[in-house]
């Protein structure tokens, strides 16, 4: 039987509407901001360098749960901090090389629209390079990179970013003095399965100055 030619029509508008439905959906997921979801935020890592050994209090404010401290955070922590990073946490009076958080929220959205494409191989030796153009000393970034190769280095690529404005709504911290130059690096990754290419992101390099904090963390996006 014969198709009339007013069937045929209808059938590949229909078809075109179904591919063009398709394909605009993965161009989206792909270029579109992440969604709110639940969201591991890792090993975040508080470093402090106060000029001369003085009390340091911080609360940290996360729109969500904390999920594991160190040392037991306890509405905030105080600590007497040294100048060479050592710290002395005042609730239990022993020593901590750097202040340890992890929770989960729901709050965040990440936008992977700029970062880097990078081969699981090649995680190493991208991570030192953009780490120390950050800012981070050699013993930060050999820490922060010791936590998160294994976890890295196997996917076929990984897709990462390093979020700023996003980071500071869903973890704002308040330190008491107030420190004169603050650097957070916080890394947001995905594994893909093949090379796609997307908008370079645009680093600043980091300047520390007189009381100075540093934290390292990162999440993996499923």
């Amino acid at each position: 039987m014969k198709l009339s030619k007013g069937l045929i029509i209808i059938g590949v508008f229909i078809l075109m509407l179904i591919v063009g439905s398709v394909t605009w959906a993965l161009f989206y997921r792909q270029h579109e901001p992440i969604a709110p979801e639940l969201t591991l935020v890792g090993k975040p890592v508080i470093y402090l360098y106060p000029m001369m050994q003085e009390v340091v209090s911080i609360k940290l404010n996360f729109s969500g749960q904390l999920t594991c401290t160190y040392p037991d955070y306890k509405n905030g922590w105080n600590v007497i901090a040294a100048p060479d990073g050592t710290l002395t946490n005042l609730d239990d009076n022993k020593q901590y090389p750097y202040l340890f958080w992890e929770g989960v929220s729901n709050e965040a959205k990440w936008d992977l629209s700029q970062g880097f494409v990078v081969a699981g191989k090649d995680t190493k030796d991208f991570l030192q390079e953009k780490l120390a153009f950050l800012g981070l000393t050699p013993k930060e970034y050999n820490e922060f990179i010791v936590y998160w190769l294994p976890v890295m280095q196997n996917n076929k690529f990984n897709l990462v970013t390093f979020a700023g404005r996003e980071y500071e709504e869903i973890a704002p911290m308040q330190i008491t003095p107030n420190p004169d130059s603050v650097l957070r690096v916080f890394m947001v990754f995905k594994s893909l399965d093949s090379f796609m290419e997307v908008q370079p992101q645009e680093l600043k390099s980091f300047e520390r100055k007189g009381f100075s904090v540093v934290e390292w963390g990162g999440t993996e996006l499923k």
